[in-house]
């Protein structure tokens, strides 16, 4: 499939001063048009964890997403778009009248859990969906973990009419209540890739349940989305459809990965395009960008949980000062480099990718952390690890910007 939208927005932030070759942004995630097809379906979901077996009683909505009828023949994705659904979590009323939202995701349940490790929770780029850690989740699971991936609100296949706010804070928000509807607000360890960092980021800053972070090409230190939040609506409209055009993400595909002939596909092209076709996905994307985006600077360093971070070696969208930076400003912090790999390595390296996770998530740290919820709550899930696609978010209102003439 395609590169995830952490790559999503790519410009010219990475490149010399003046240069106008400002990417795209390609939002891995399929979609399909107006609403969801899928069957109302009460279900007892089951975390598994080190701790334990729980049901957790909600309904979850099956999104019914058929992405080889799309087209895509990846099998990767198909498998991922299968296990899609969509529950209702809590939000204020200004976010939506009803105070609730409808929030997607996929669960990859190991068959053998792995003992004392946390759950991982991964949160997707911008403007991308859950499908983007497809090849990623799978092998998580087959290493013991217990793996989400959610789709933020506004993106991939969250609810889009009758909210009232797509905002970086309402989406913030959404992800907190997913949480604690479908994880019951257990301890957890956020993980962000590209975009998807930055709000992995403002979710796990003073977070007391946040145990460990990881962040794969995460944007971090770029605030905002530029001069993007200062245009006028009609201009914003045009613009934002001027980035989901085949043109601007087929050049957002080439310069997210490193191996371009393997991954820069049709089918990532494809995926990456198709969530833009939903009804409500421009006014959606046109409130976040006009709101002004995340502000994650400033809170890395209020991030005490034990971090990982994972860099693409030859990432060609974020610089690669940045994973430098992560560990010089945060209190506890690992670097792995992937190596042959871009932007994207849960999608282009996505077994280094998830070793690398484990190895971090069986760590004594981790572990003594895990003992010690235990000790103290004998019955409960156990805590559970949230990873975030935050590279290309940095991006995005660069972009953007320079797309529509304003950079």
């Amino acid at each position: 499939c395609c590169i995830f939208s952490a790559t999503s927005i790519t410009m010219l932030l990475s490149f010399p001063k003046g240069s106008l070759l400002a990417v795209v942004i390609l939002a891995n995630s399929c979609s399909f048009c107006n609403g969801f097809s899928g069957i109302n379906i009460s279900q007892n979901i089951f975390i598994n964890s080190s701790l334990g077996l729980k049901a957790l009683p909600f309904d979850a909505v099956s999104v019914g997403l058929d992405t080889k009828a799309e087209g895509i023949s990846e099998q990767a994705c198909a498998d991922a778009a299968a296990k899609v659904v969509r529950v209702n979590v809590p939000v204020a009323e200004s976010v939506s009248d009803s105070k609730t939202v409808g929030i997607s995701y996929i669960n990859w349940k190991p068959e053998t859990p792995k003992k004392n490790t946390l759950p991982l929770l991964l949160v997707h780029g911008f403007d991308s969906s859950c499908l983007e850690y497809r090849r990623l989740g799978p092998k998580l699971a087959a290493l013991g973990i217990d793996t989400y991936a959610v789709d933020l609100l506004g993106w991939g296949y969250s609810q889009l009419n009758g909210v009232k706010s797509f905002s970086a804070q309402a989406k913030v928000d959404a992800l907190a209540g997913f949480w604690s509807v479908v994880g019951e607000g257990r301890d957890v360890c956020v993980a962000g890739a590209s975009l998807g960092g930055a709000a992995a980021i403002e979710f796990s800053a003073g977070n007391p349940d946040v145990k460990a972070c990881v962040f794969i090409d995460a944007q971090g230190f770029v605030d905002g989305v530029g001069p993007m939040s200062k245009l006028p609506k009609f201009l914003a409209q045009a613009g934002v459809q001027v980035l989901k055009s085949t043109p601007l993400r087929s050049s957002a595909n080439q310069m997210s990965y490193y191996d371009t002939s393997s991954y820069a596909t049709d089918d990532a092209l494809k995926i990456g395009r198709l969530h833009c076709l939903r009804e409500g996905w421009d006014e959606a994307l046109v409130s976040f960008m006009l709101d002004g985006g995340f502000y994650p600077s400033k809170k890395v360093e209020k991030i005490e949980a034990p971090s990982l971070i994972l860099w693409g070696r030859q990432d060609n969208i974020l610089e690669i000062e940045f994973a430098t930076k992560f560990l010089e400003t945060l209190p506890n912090a690992s670097l792995k480099w992937i190596e042959n790999c871009g932007h994207v390595p849960h999608l282009e390296q996505p077994s280094a990718t998830a070793e690398a996770i484990s190895t971090f998530l069986s760590s004594e740290e981790l572990k003594l952390s895990v003992d010690m919820t235990s000790s103290d709550a004998e019955n409960s899930n156990g805590p559970i690890l949230v990873a975030g696609s935050l590279a290309g978010a940095a991006l995005v209102g660069t972009t953007a910007a320079a797309l529509l003439g304003s950079v």
